[in-house]
């Protein structure tokens, strides 16, 4: 069976509120007030970890992963706390999702979000079900750009490995499916849009619209 495996973060949802939310969460509580805003909604998009290193290095701490590690968990629980007060879905997103299905499609997730945030977050949304597999930074031993995540979402989704692709809005979506030998259709919508096409994907998307015909085009 044919499938699409779908990145979270920048791809499916604009996540990047509460992200940004939950790391200044983490900023007034070192007393320093929030150092984030919705111009680093790119930087967001690539995690936790990337968030603090970028708010600490505002204070003049530039490098202290110390403080980063001991943050981080602090993070976590205030994004769980508040998981979908500002995330939304793409506009179509869904409507992709359904037509692929409708074509004969295994549709799955693939996300370097912790498998349990991204279960919450997609059962908040109330489109967990919608999905036939999910697959977390945590799932595996390993995280994309290791290829054995986006195999796995495939894999469980009732799909072939082999005849995927994955529709992402980074680098690392760009080199993961790159890695397993497959195709990848970056959204150019996200917050890093003008820098997917640099990336030279297989193909490239503006809205969710075009998805399910570009899919087909790609001949999996």
């Amino acid at each position: 069976m044919r499938a699409v495996v779908f990145d979270l973060d920048g791809t499916l949802a604009d996540t990047s509120g509460d992200l940004l939310a939950a790391a200044n969460h983490c900023f007034q509580g070192l007393g320093v007030g929030d150092q984030l805003d919705a111009a680093d909604a790119g930087v967001a998009l690539r995690g936790g970890r990337a968030m603090l290193r970028l708010g600490l290095s505002r204070i003049g701490r530039d490098g202290d992963e110390a403080e980063i590690d001991r943050q981080y968990p602090v993070l976590l629980e205030a994004y769980r706390g508040a998981i979908a007060v500002h995330t939304v879905l793409y506009p179509g997103a869904m409507e992709a999702v359904e037509a692929l299905k409708t074509r004969g499609y295994a549709v799955s997730i693939c996300t370097n979000k912790p498998e349990a945030l991204a279960v919450l977050l997609m059962r908040q949304l109330g489109v967990l079900g919608t999905f036939d597999a999910l697959v977390g930074a945590d799932t595996l031993p390993v995280r994309k750009p290791d290829p054995a995540p986006l195999r796995e979402a495939a894999r469980r989704s009732g799909g072939d490995p082999a005849r995927c692709c994955l529709v992402g809005d980074s680098d690392t979506d760009r080199n993961t499916a790159r890695a397993a030998g497959v195709p990848s259709v970056l959204v150019s919508f996200g917050p890093s849009g003008a820098d997917m096409a640099a990336l030279a994907p297989e193909a490239l998307i503006g809205h969710f619209d075009e998805l399910p015909a570009v899919v087909e085009q790609l001949q999996l």
